[in-house]
């Protein structure tokens, strides 16, 4: 593995004694540093400071770490602490003493205690908890699920938990960041997902959007298109017209202000229209989660303002 560094590298030689060029490059697998300039070889020994083990993949790589899992906010303590374990054997395989047993199921409990020794610690503990089985039922990304965290703390730090739901603050911060990141999910999917109702989740979604001053991207119809589509087992023929459609509306703005979910899901059924695919409003409207109105007002906008020439 070579490594090209321009100026100083933990210790390494840093400069070229024969044309004094700063243009080095390190040979980890021969132990070699050689100027990049004039080819010469300036060292010829250089200590390995890797492991001695080899990996030849990532999953081996990583199996090998003697590291610990990385620092993680979707965890309460970070991923910091350390945990004792439950098996009462030695190093050996043998059994431990009665009294050696005795004492380290003292030493587990009180280390256990010492995780969650404030009020902040314990409301990050339930919170992550609670976290974490949402982003499970609503099945987001492990980034996503971080941004949440991250937004919980913040809202933590700033005092907006105290007297409010655990669990309406960690479904907004969870939807919250799913705006942010573009995944589609919407409010009524995460508020099904949570034990709060869907106001009390709105109402602590504003609160995070008015107090931490976030800022959110306009939604984007084409985001809920593709889920609406596997719903209703649409083919990808459809939907590349349904993409059309709303790139026109787009285009024309005629979505401003819209609903996206029923924007795409009118898109999708004049795609379908187009195409003499036989999909009924009240298939498009349960795949999409909105009713069949908003799918036929949208149809009837879209169809004037866009002047689309769609068969009967």
């Amino acid at each position: 593995m070579k490594k090209k560094i321009e100026g100083k590298d933990h210790g390494l030689k840093d400069k070229c004694p024969e044309c004094g060029s700063i243009n080095l490059v390190h040979d980890y697998d021969t132990g070699e540093t050689i100027c990049g300039d004039c080819g010469l070889v300036i060292q010829d020994v250089m200590m390995d400071k890797g492991p001695e083990w080899r990996a030849f993949t990532q999953e081996e790589k990583e199996s090998r770490s003697r590291v610990g899992i990385p620092t993680s906010y979707s965890v309460h303590d970070k991923g910091l602490s350390t945990a004792i374990d439950r098996i009462d054997r030695d190093a050996f395989g043998r059994k431990l003493p009665l009294s050696t047993r005795l004492q380290m199921w003292r030493l587990r409990k009180w280390q256990i205690r010492s995780r969650v020794h404030s009020s902040i610690d314990r409301n990050l503990a339930q919170a992550m908890t609670e976290l974490d089985r949402l982003s499970d039922k609503v099945s987001v990304p492990a980034a996503v699920k971080e941004k949440a965290a991250v937004i919980y703390r913040k809202a933590l730090d700033e005092g907006l938990v105290r007297g409010r739901s655990i669990a309406a603050i960690a479904a907004a911060s969870l939807y919250a960041a799913c705006r942010i990141t573009g995944t589609p999910r919407n409010l009524r999917e995460v508020s099904e997902a949570s034990l709060v109702n869907k106001k009390d989740v709105a109402r602590c979604y504003r609160l995070l959007l008015r107090e931490l001053n976030i800022r959110m991207p306009i939604t984007d119809p084409l985001t809920y298109l593709t889920k609406i589509a596997e719903r209703s087992n649409v083919s990808g023929h459809i939907q590349g017209l349904a993409v059309k459609v709303l790139n026109e509306a787009k285009r024309k703005r005629v979505s401003a202000g819209k609903d996206p979910m029923g924007l795409a899901a009118a898109a999708l059924y004049i795609a379908c229209m187009q195409a003499n695919e036989k999909k009924t409003q009240k298939d498009i409207a349960d795949a999409a989660g909105v009713t069949e109105v908003t799918v036929r007002n949208r149809y009837k906008t879209l169809k004037r303002q866009l002047k689309l020439e769609i068969p009967d």
